[in-house]
């Protein structure tokens, strides 16, 4: 109100009058006059919210030959209508339940403007199907918020508290049982989440779900189906050929197109030759007598059309069937043959045609769950075991030989153990750059973490630790926990049983480092503890000085500031002893950081300042870098406005350039706090907002911390 307005309780209830200014929600219950203004609310200062994504559009694309499946896709859109937020699509293997719902969902993808996600359960693969934990991790990335731990249960309550406002679907392929599912599905009402599944999958039922029954295509549309790969000429000449060739295949999409794959490749052969082919290899449990599973039925396709391959290109499906991977590209086919990329290349467009792979993305194939099956089948009965061990450490070296060449490139400085191979590979690298480097690691950490648990169960120790060590930059820059901590508990046990010592001790740092970057922290002192006990029996001073600077981040990151700086300052002098002064920078960077939080601003620019020389003596750009950009907060903090924000700007180049992701936002907080404190509202808010949207997907635990939320 202003100074000569006037409210008051008068005897008969609140009077307003004179030039009054209300300001927000007002009741008044009697009398309102006089010269009165309304104004609204002043606002309070907004926190910065995080920046969501583009959508993810996930889903598989859908392929050319679809047919029919009218009635399906109507009864899919009445259980839509009954408002169901779950629905299970089961059937027989091959029947095309993934294609019929990848088309479903893609004419919905208007009602789902949060994004369409999928992913393979893998329900039925040999190494059985795949955790929760894994599946959240990769949904929530997509959506903008890295997983916050490793644990399942805190993945599950993000990914429904991240789901409770969004339209999103969500399809979920070849699932196992109802207990896979339930910990993925929706924390909202507005989204929708369809389950694919070889079994009916009824215990959903008390989850809300609703039911439908994936049949074979009835005779009509089979011979659809077959018209459009091998063309309509060839069927109208033998229309009856045409009906039995359906007939047996079962009525499986997968089984037709298959077979219309080879009527493709050999156009002189007719359908009826194939048709007689495929009966007199049923024996007697004929294709059209199988009712439930189909495997048999698509398994006579499958060897029919393997049976037509190239040498060479049935070498490649039965090496492709050998390796623990779901996607490969050319370079994984290449290498794990010991042929060329182009040779690799002309192998899978084959394979492509013949519909035994997939083309799921950019350079990137898949097998169906059953051609893998059946290729890895034929890798058993045709390949010796000498030429499947082959396959298995060519593949391995390739992994370990191009991880360590990025490895190299974005970290030059770290120490590595000496590689070994046998059969280093001689491809050229798929990378050319270090932002290039970081993004193969990323997008191909699926193989590589495969490789590191094939040569574990392989017992090829030194393969398994060395593959670990050389994904170090990975896990550094973008911090995907769950598999940093589960890579090195595996190294850790593979250089034990090698019985190398000094892998040993790498494992347990860069392990360790892990454990405390997830919030582990007793589980990264314990193994800081065990690192510097056989570093001392070792007589390695190196390795003692990692374990007194890990012990002492423990101490710092526990809130025990003075046990920390004790521990920091043995591990430099340990250092300085043994002439290693790029560890002694980053002890210095960790005691300027202690001095900063407990404002001994003197003591932090000193010690930032002596670590950014040393590191820039070692040529380290990424530890110069966070140096510099601590010492330009500290120099903000002192009042060197201008200089610090400077220094600031210039390691957050160095980390941009080097998709450092975690680093630009730690950056961009310290810019935020430097503008807010120097008056810049807009500036602070802008470089928060920045900061918060990166955390998200490298560090939830410092988006909660920045956003507001804990």
């Amino acid at each position: 109100m202003s100074d000569s307005s006037t409210a008051s309780q008068g005897p008969h209830g609140n009077e307003i009058s004179g030039e009054a200014r209300l300001y927000g929600p007002t009741v008044q219950a009697r009398e309102v006059h006089g010269g009165i203004h309304l104004h609204p609310a002043r606002p309070a200062p907004a926190r910065p919210a995080p920046a969501r994504p583009a959508p993810p559009r996930q889903l598989l694309p859908v392929p050319v030959h679809f047919t029919n499946r009218e009635g399906d896709l109507a009864s899919l859109n009445g259980l839509r209508d009954m408002g169901l937020p779950l629905i299970v699509v089961s059937g027989p293997a091959g029947i095309g339940k993934t294609t019929l719902v990848s088309k479903w969902l893609r004419s919905l993808s208007t009602e789902f403007p949060d994004g369409q996600l999928y992913a393979d359960l893998r329900g039925h693969s040999a190494g059985g199907p795949v955790g929760p934990a894994e599946i959240l991790g990769q949904f929530l990335r997509a959506l903008g918020a890295g997983p916050p731990s490793t644990d399942v249960v805190e993945l599950a309550s993000l990914w429904r508290s991240f789901t409770a406002d969004r339209r999103i679907a969500v399809m979920l392929d070849n699932s196992f049982t109802a207990a896979q599912i339930r910990p993925l599905l929706l924390g909202g009402p507005d989204g929708l989440v369809v389950v694919t599944s070889r079994r009916r999958l009824t215990g959903l039922r008390m989850d809300g779900a609703g039911f439908h029954q994936l049949d074979a295509l009835d005779p009509a549309a089979g011979v659809e189906l077959l018209t459009r790969g091998i063309g309509a000429d060839r069927v109208v000449g033998e229309l009856p050929a045409v009906r039995r060739l359906v007939a047996l295949c079962a009525g499986l999409p997968l089984a037709v197109c298959l077979a219309s794959a080879r009527l493709a490749t050999r156009p002189r052969q007719s359908v009826g030759a194939l048709a007689d082919a495929l009966a007199r290899n049923a024996g007697g449990g004929r294709l059209a007598a199988l009712e439930v599973e189909g495997e048999t039925s698509v398994h006579k396709a499958l060897d029919a059309s393997y049976a037509v391959l190239s040498e060479e290109t049935a070498r490649l499906y039965r090496t492709l069937g050998l390796l623990p991977v779901r996607t490969f590209d050319g370079m994984i086919a290449a290498a794990s043959c010991g042929e060329s990329p182009e040779w690799a290349e002309r192998r899978l467009d084959e394979l492509v045609e013949a519909n035994l792979v997939e083309d799921v993305g950019p350079e990137s194939c898949r097998f169906h769950d059953l051609v893998r099956t059946h290729a890895h089948g034929h890798a058993l009965e045709d390949e010796t075991s000498a030429a499947r061990e082959e396959v298995l450490r060519r593949f391995c070296d390739w992994c370990l030989h191009t991880a360590t060449a990025a490895q190299e490139r974005l970290t030059p400085v770290q120490f590595t153990l000496p590689r070994t191979y046998v059969y280093r590979p001689d491809l050229p690298l798929p990378f050319a750059d270090d932002v290039a480097a970081l993004g193969w690691l990323d997008s191909h950490r699926t193989q590589l973490l495969g490789a590191v648990r094939l040569a574990w169960n392989r017992s090829w120790y030194e393969t398994s630790w060395m593959l670990v060590d050389a994904l170090w930059p990975l896990f550094l820059r973008l911090r995907h926990y769950a598999e940093w901590i589960e890579a090195h508990e595996i190294g850790l046990e593979a250089a034990r049983q090698a019985g190398n010592r000094a892998a040993e001790r790498q494992m347990l740092n860069s392990g360790a480092i892990g454990l405390g970057a997830a919030g582990r922290t007793e589980g990264a002192a314990a193994w800081y503890r065990d690192s510097l006990q056989a570093a001392r029996v070792a007589g390695d001073v190196r390795d003692e000085g990692q374990a007194l600077l890990g012990l002492g981040a423990c101490h710092r990151e526990a809130g025990r500031p003075a046990d920390a700086v004790t521990y920091l300052n043995r591990a430099i002098s340990v250092w300085e002893g043994c002439g290693y002064p790029r560890g002694a920078a980053l002890a210095r960077t960790t005691l300027g950081e202690i001095a900063l939080a407990a404002g001994d601003l003197d003591e932090a620019v000193d010690c930032f300042t002596r670590a950014h020389a040393g590191m820039v003596a070692v040529n380290d750009p990424h530890d110069a870098a966070r140096a510099l950009a601590f010492l330009g907060r500290a120099g903000v903090r002192a009042g060197a406005y201008a200089e610090g924000v400077a220094r600031m700007n210039e390691a957050l180049a160095v980390f941009t350039g080097s998709g450092a992701a975690f680093w630009q936002a730690r950056t961009l907080e310290m810019l935020g706090e430097s503008a807010a404190e120097h008056g810049d509202a807009t500036a602070a808010e802008d470089f928060l907002a920045r900061a918060l949207a990166l955390f998200a997907t490298t560090s939830p635990a410092d988006a909660r911390r920045l956003g507001g939320g804990g």
